[in-house]
Formats: structure tokens, sequence, C-alpha cells
């Protein structure tokens, strides 16, 4: 069963919130996860100054090193969080 760290999309049509979750590679966008990682909101609320991630690196290194494959767009949030190295074949 290979897992794969990638975004699910929820919220309204045009206040998309996206959960950050551990998934089989070949289940659909929204089917449920094996685990919830973490929640990315494109979107800044009033009084914010950008966008929002909330996640748990523990659980992320966790599904890592266990050998799951980030997606492109989870890559480029762990590398802008630090939690991959720049350089990293994802």
């Amino acid at each position: 069963m290979p897992i794969r760290l990638r975004m699910s999309m929820h919220g309204k049509s045009h206040k998309k919130i996206f959960h950050i979750v551990a998934i089989d590679s070949k289940l659909r966008r929204d089917a449920k996860p094996a685990e919830l990682l973490g929640v990315f909101n494109p979107h800044s609320e009033k009084g914010e100054p950008s966008r929002m991630v909330r996640w748990s690196v523990d659980r992320l290194r966790y599904w890592l090193s266990v050998g799951a494959v980030p997606s492109k767009s989870v890559a480029k949030l762990l590398q802008l969080g630090d939690i991959l190295n720049p350089g990293s074949p994802y």
C-alpha cells in the first residue's frame, strides 16, 4: 500500500481549505485518509497578514521516514516550512 502525502479539498466554493493527509495513492482525492496531518488555508482572514498552515511536524516526519511520497504541492509547502530540504528528490 503506497502512501502519499497530498491535499484534499474542503469548504465552500470560493473559500476552499486544504487538508494535508496521508492516504493510499490509489484512492480518490477526498477519500477517507489514513491520517490528517495538517490544514492549509490559502485565504488570508481579516486581521491576518498571510495564509495559514497548521500541521503536525512529528507526524509528517514519521510518514516521510516510512517512505510516504509527498505530492508536488505538499513538497513545496514542506520545503517552505523547513521540514524537507530544498535539494530533496520530491
